[in-house]
């Protein structure tokens, strides 16, 4: 008796992934899932590898995951899975002190964000060839 399942709240052909605590502000990681937006998995991957970005690497396991979920909880194709969103989130903010002159103090924000990405599945469309219309 426990309770009831709760409806998937992802269509049939989605899977996602979710990272947390990640020590980099939500505007520097924007600019790293932006790179990643509506581009396949494979192209994804490689830009993330070989960003200079400190980040890209986090970002990179969290799409792998994202790609394993399709494959193994939900039978997607991973060769016609494409990033289909990615976004970030604000997570905790550490305060710390800074000794400044005459005996003030400053504040240090460190804050920590969250990125969540979903891969869908996207049915690969032949090209069409000049033969092809002519045999229509």
């Amino acid at each position: 008796m426990g309770k009831p399942k709760h409806e998937r709240s992802l269509a049939d052909n989605e899977a996602k992934a979710i990272t947390r605590n990640l020590r980099v502000s939500p505007q520097k990681l924007n600019l790293v899932a932006q790179m990643i937006r509506g581009k396949k998995v494979d192209k994804a991957l490689a830009e993330l590898e070989f960003s200079r970005k400190r980040i890209a690497d986090d970002v990179r396991k969290c799409v792998m995951s994202a790609v394993a979920n399709a494959e193994n909880n939900h039978g997607l194709d991973v060769n016609d899975l494409v990033v289909a969103e990615a976004w970030v989130g604000k997570n905790m903010v550490m305060k710390r002190f800074h000794a400044r002159g005459r005996g003030k103090g400053a504040r240090i924000l460190k804050p920590f964000s969250e990125i969540t990405v979903v891969v869908r599945e996207v049915a690969a469309v032949e090209p069409v060839t000049a033969a092809a219309e002519e045999q229509k």
